[in-house]
């Protein structure tokens, strides 16, 4: 779809929540005017980049070695309730929409898509621009509804369940819904925090074929942290992020036969400068198989992170 499509379709958007928001403040003339606020209208989005991130082979078809995140998108930071709230007050769905045209632009081609509240809304939309993403999607309940609406590439099981089920004792359940997932002719994932999760799935043998690992153990218990910090429980956990967790999650993946994706290799926003980013990307890539990426939220408030991210990929992957 050419600029001035997408422009287009832009701007009926914008034009009808201007209808409605015209037709509401008719019907209720108490109501503050300025409580409407005018709709955001986007500028076209540019044509591809040059600089493209490289890919990998994944099932049937070649992704980025980049997968874009939702977190972002729909508030979790994964920081703190502040953040969470000025991520979802400023990721409308014009700017859910735009940003992953962006990536688009610089040859990101694959979602870490999560099937709650509007994200299904979003990504129509993307979709009706003309955008084009493969779905790696984050397994939570039923995996029906989302394969029917969406046909995703692959589906993991949530990273964050998979860890509740292994700490009780009942990782046999999320061998159960690879199964299932398995029979819907999706490519099947494990999602986990935990490299001996991952270790203990790929040594039992099971019937996978990928893995998406964090590369910081944030599914510590308050007594495993105690344990390992000489009785200390930082606040607010379980998103303590450890420096020496990388290399654990790291050495794991690396040793599996199966393609993985690395997570949250920014440690969720707390690596921040720019030598500190251009260091995370190394480390990820020169620690991961050839045929493995990561998945990375992007949240371009302040800065262009799709750009900067996309370079320092290029950088990583092609000019080093």
């Amino acid at each position: 779809m050419d600029s001035s499509r997408r422009l287009f379709l832009r701007s009926g958007t914008a034009l009808a929540a201007a209808i409605s928001a015209s037709s509401s403040s008719m019907a209720a003339p108490q109501q503050d005017p300025s409580f409407f606020k005018p709709p955001e209208i986007l500028p076209p989005i540019p044509p591809a980049s040059a600089l493209q991130v490289p890919k990998i082979k994944f099932g049937n078809v070649e992704v980025s070695r980049v997968v874009v995140g939702c977190n972002p998108f729909y508030g979790w930071s994964h920081f703190n309730s502040t953040l969470d709230t000025v991520m979802k007050e400023w990721y409308t769905q014009d700017r859910v929409c735009d940003v992953l045209h962006q990536c688009n632009r610089f040859g990101i081609t694959a979602f870490n898509y999560l099937h709650i509240g509007r994200a299904l809304a979003d990504f129509e939309r993307f979709r009706a621009e003309g955008g084009h993403m493969h779905l790696i999607v984050q397994g939570v309940g039923d995996p029906q509804p989302v394969i029917q609406a969406l046909k995703p590439l692959a589906i993991y099981h949530h990273g964050e369940m998979t860890d509740r089920a292994f700490l009780a004792g009942k990782l046999d359940t999320v061998r159960e819904y690879c199964k299932k997932l398995r029979q819907a002719g999706v490519l099947v994932g494990v999602g986990s925090h935990k490299p001996e999760v991952i270790a203990q799935v790929q040594e039992e043998g099971w019937d996978v074929d990928f893995f998406a690992g964090c590369v910081y153990n944030r599914s510590r218990t308050p007594d495993e942290l105690r344990k390992l910090l000489n009785g200390h429980v930082p606040l607010a956990p379980p998103d303590v992020y450890l420096d020496t967790d990388p290399p654990r999650m790291y050495a794991v993946l690396r040793q599996t036969s199966k393609p993985c994706f690395a997570f949250k290799i920014l440690a969720a926003g707390r690596i921040d400068t720019a030598e500190g980013l251009d260091q995370a990307f190394k480390t990820a890539f020169a620690s991961i198989k050839p045929t493995d990426g990561v998945f990375v939220g992007m949240f371009p408030r302040i800065k262009e992170q799709v750009r900067d991210n996309a370079e320092r990929v290029h950088r990583v992957l092609v000019s080093d």
